[in-house]
């Protein structure tokens, strides 16, 4: 046991220790000032969407390593960082990328009437190569024309009409008909939705198709040949205007004539003049290029195989079994438009298609600064999301550019506010009413995957959760303006905005309801009231040019306070906000434009099979028929759902006031319910 001192001792060190409090409180002032939070909000931001990172690629070394900066900023920040297993992680693993399995083959067969067997196997990357956006399996089925794969009940058009292709292999024609007509109910010139191959594919699946075949259509092919050789009979036409300019010579001289009689005998004799006609044949066969594995697209779940074939690879095969070619069943569609589809007797599609799926770790960033007192367990997250897009690809605005996506504004600007704002916290020495958890999400590029973990497997009951403040593109604020998103999503968060904004003195411009394109979403859906702080969109979205160079950190520091001041509003309340369910606007999220109405929102966190449902919209056709947050929709109508791309297909088939049987899994089990479709929103 220690001594106690003579109160002469405490009076002494409070006198020499005053001077030094003094000099830690100036210090600590000039840490927040205004010129060097804007160096720090800068800084993170040049880390962050530097070329060193490759633009924050989900699964690339680029994003781990912004990871381990954000996890490094939350511990220099004050933060716990040891709240997830003893790390600042919050792991689990998705689908990151596709590749090209070891075995892939394809054949056709036919069993003649004298049991000889006619056999075409094809070659990989010679006549035929597999596609990403379809799955791995083996084949051994009929084979099926079913001309360019469409079903357009709007238009009076079904190539699959009469057809039953459950268990077959189909063959599919790209694009849709009469391409060349301007007048064409199918956009004429110009493609309409059914000429996506994931459209197609959707169809397809619907349908109970095995595997699909995928054609380039002759229109494309005959386009490309007459665009290369019209460039190869610019010479012939020189050689035409020649002649003409040398007969409106009225007497031309010996030399002259001589020259032009030279001159036009060599370009008769020229080989590009002989073998014209031997070169377009050429061309047909080089227009009629493979795709490439990915040529198609990504994203899929990779259902059924999916292969895309060089039409002197299926033409025998068509003429054999059907005693025609894809050309004459082309223009056959095209006259209606009126499908051509039919089975090719006999034939059968043989092979074993191997698609490969590459996972990887991925992870959230957490860091706590816990609350004291009675409410300490009430829950305040604030969050951004920390990857981009890495080198392009799928998302990029800028298709065919393989160059890293810095993503300064979307997100570094905001992962640089969110570490800010943490410092902020965490500096004010008296600990918060209320615990606030910050956390950087990964994975919202790919469909807010990161967040829609974190509510399926919160570190921190939801339930305990009274707020979510997401930051998401606030690094291109311009004449103060600041979107604010969800103030109507709790009853206090209006008068908090306006009271603070009287200081921060931001135009602000409210968007209702909580639910949008970012990870605030995730939380709404958990019926948390939200708010999501952004400064605007900007033609730099999504390309390589949404750098370093346009961010405005006065504008980053801006918010950083402001998202501050209301974080500590929000903690210091006596009561925690009062959740409002805001219903979607006719323009609001849950509606599909041209389709019916169904009142949904997917959860792209599941890689199961099915449409797997976040939640369902308040008052919304899905809610009435008994659809929740959580079912997986395997069927709509007669269609199978593989993914959101074949509920969306297949809810276009429908009209409002339909009432069409839905089937669900939910929790492991098949239910089957009724919704009555609404009209489009």
């Amino acid at each position: 046991m220690s001594r106690s001192r003579p109160r002469w001792f405490a009076a002494l060190a409070a006198l020499v220790l005053a001077p030094c409090v003094a000099w830690l409180s100036a210090a600590e002032e000039n840490r927040f000032s205004n010129s060097a939070v804007e160096t720090r909000v800068l800084d993170g931001v040049r880390h962050l969407a530097s070329d060193e990172l490759g633009g924050r690629g989900v699964g690339t070394p680029g994003i781990d390593q912004a990871a381990e900066y954000v996890a490094e900023q939350f511990a220099a920040a004050g933060l716990k960082t040891n709240v997830v297993e003893g790390k600042p992680f919050q792991e689990f693993s998705m689908t990151v990328g596709t590749e090209l399995g070891q075995t892939n083959t394809l054949s056709f067969a036919r069993v003649g009437v004298d049991e000889k067997t006619e056999t075409a196997t094809l070659t990989l990357g010679e006549n035929f190569t597999p596609l990403s956006i379809g799955g791995s399996g083996k084949i051994d089925a009929p084979l099926v024309f079913v001309g360019y794969g469409i079903t357009a009940k709007d238009l009076k058009y079904d190539d699959y009409a009469g057809l039953n292709v459950e268990g077959k292999v189909v063959i599919v024609l790209r694009h849709e008909p009469q391409q060349n007509n301007p007048h064409s109910e199918f956009n004429g010139t110009s493609h309409s939705q059914y000429a996506p191959f994931s459209r197609k594919l959707s169809n397809a699946y619907e349908h109970g198709a095995a595997a699909v075949i995928f054609v380039t259509d002759e229109y494309e092919i005959e386009e490309r040949v007459a665009q290369r050789l019209k460039l190869w009979r610019k010479p012939l036409d020189e050689l035409v205007e020649a002649q003409q300019e040398f007969a409106q010579l009225k007497n031309p001289t010996l030399e002259q004539i001589e020259a032009h009689r030279e001159w036009v005998q060599k370009q008769v004799n020229a080989e590009w003049l002989k073998n014209l006609d031997d070169q377009a044949a050429k061309l047909k066969h080089e227009y009629d290029p493979l795709l490439g594995f990915r040529g198609a697209g990504g994203g899929d779940t990779g259902r059924i195989p999916v292969v895309f074939c060089r039409r002197a690879a299926i033409d025998p095969i068509v003429r054999a079994a059907l005693k025609t070619d894809l050309a004459t069943l082309e223009r056959e569609i095209d006259k209606g438009p009126k499908p051509a589809s039919r089975e090719l007797p006999g034939w059968r599609a043989k092979g074993e298609i191997s698609v490969t799926r590459t996972q990887a770790t991925v992870k959230n960033v957490i860091g706590v600064l816990p609350g004291s007192g009675p409410k300490a367990d009430e829950t305040i997250v604030i969050g951004a999301h920390y990857d981009h897009l890495g080198m392009g690809g799928e998302g990029s605005l800028a298709p065919g550019e393989k160059e890293v996506h810095n993503g300064a504004d979307d997100n570094a600007s905001g992962t640089s506010t969110l570490i800010e704002v943490a410092r902020q916290l965490a500096a004010r020495g008296k600990p918060l009413p209320r615990r606030v958890v910050f956390i950087a999400f990964t994975g919202e590029e790919r469909g807010l995957i990161g967040s829609a973990k974190y509510c399926a497997n919160p570190i921190f009951p939801l339930d305990q959760t009274v707020a979510m403040l997401n930051m998401d593109m606030v690094g291109r604020m311009v004449d103060d303006k600041l979107i604010v998103q969800g103030a109507d999503t709790g009853t206090e968060f209006g008068p908090i905005v306006d009271r603070l904004n009287e200081t921060a003195g931001f135009k602000i411009t409210r968007q209702s309801g909580g639910f949008g394109p970012s990870d605030h979403s995730s939380f709404y859906g958990k019926k948390i009231p939200v708010m999501h702080f952004f400064t605007g969109t900007h033609k730099d979205y999504h390309r390589p040019s949404d750098d370093i160079d346009k961010i405005n950190a006065q504008g980053m520091r801006r918010v950083a306070d402001f998202v501050t001041e209301v974080a500590v509003a929000l903690a210091e309340a006596d009561a925690r906000p009062t959740y409002v369910e805001v219903k979607a606007s006719k323009s609001g999220m849950g509606g599909g434009g041209d389709r019916p109405y169904f009142g949904s929102r997917p959860s792209f966190a599941s890689e199961e099979p099915g449409y797997t449902l976040e939640g369902v919209t308040p008052g919304g056709p899905a809610e009435k028929g008994g659809l929740k947050g959580g079912d997986s929709i395997i069927k709509l109508g007669d269609s199978k759902i593989g993914n959101l791309e074949d509920f969306d297909s297949a809810l276009r088939k429908y009209k409002a006031g339909d009432k069409v049987p839905v089937v669900v899994r939910r929790e492991g089990k098949e239910v089957t319910l009724y919704v009555t479709l609404e009209p489009p929103r």
